[in-house]
């Protein structure tokens, strides 16, 4: 992962480490937005109709999945052009796409390959969706939760920084092999099976390849994600 950034800086600048970032944004904007909304709204109708204080830990999951399944169908387009704008890092100028932005790219895609094209992967997409909502969210409900419930943390910022943590750990885990499998597959046409074979050859550590980079790269987010949601959380 060093190597490839140096390789990024050295051949587009700086500003080459941000390339996607329209499309990243946007896909924020659509997946991560239905997902939490989702899992919130119901989370709460289940907490005022049984009158406990929390949901229980397989209620949780059962919203994540809910949740993380619509979540991976409305981001699906803009995470395969945010897939492909940063592959193209990798490759050779004659073979690049050269997607300028998310609707440029989502506009060629649409053009050369037809509108279902933009939902290439999303079979992957919603079982990483899933497997990242529960890994993030349920997790991080259910930790915290823990957390409360040992008497030694508090509801304050370093219980949520410590359940984040653990989310964060949880989340990669859980969808490095989907993450893997889904961008392979949205960078070729070739199917569900031909990649898992290919991928499977490598031996089990194949469907974790780039784990610390991905755990470097989701920590951060949801330990931010959950700080700002618990201040959500105060003023709604």
């Amino acid at each position: 992962s060093v190597r490839m950034a140096v390789h990024v800086v050295k051949n587009q600048g700086l500003f080459g480490l941000y390339r996607g970032l329209s499309a990243s944004i946007t896909r924020q904007m659509t997946y991560t937005t239905t997902r939490f909304a989702i899992y919130e709204i119901a989370r709460e109708r289940i907490v005022a109709k049984s009158g406990r204080n929390e949901p229980y830990f397989y209620e949780k999951i059962i919203l994540a999945t809910v949740g993380g399944f619509f979540g991976g169908i409305a981001g699906s387009p803009a995470d395969l052009v945010n897939v492909r704008m940063q592959n193209d890092a990798k490759l050779p100028t004659s073979q690049q796409r050269g997607y300028r932005n998310i609707f440029h790219g989502a506009y060629l895609v649409f053009k050369n390959e037809g509108i279902l094209a933009l939902w290439s992967g999303v079979s992957m997409n919603i079982a990483r969706s899933i497997l990242m909502t529960i890994g993030q969210i349920s997790v991080y409900d259910q930790a915290k939760q823990t957390l409360l419930g040992t008497g030694y943390f508090k509801e304050n910022i370093l219980t949520h920084l410590t359940a984040s943590c653990m989310a964060g750990f949880a989340s990669t885990f859980l969808t490095q092999p989907a993450d893997v499998m889904k961008t392979r597959m949205m960078n070729s046409r070739k199917g569900l099976w031909f990649h898992f074979k290919n991928t499977a050859a490598m031996g089990p550590l194949g469907f974790y390849k780039g784990f610390v980079p991905a755990f470097i790269r989701l920590s951060p987010h949801t330990i931010l994600l959950f700080l700002f949601v618990e201040q959500l959380r105060k003023i709604t």
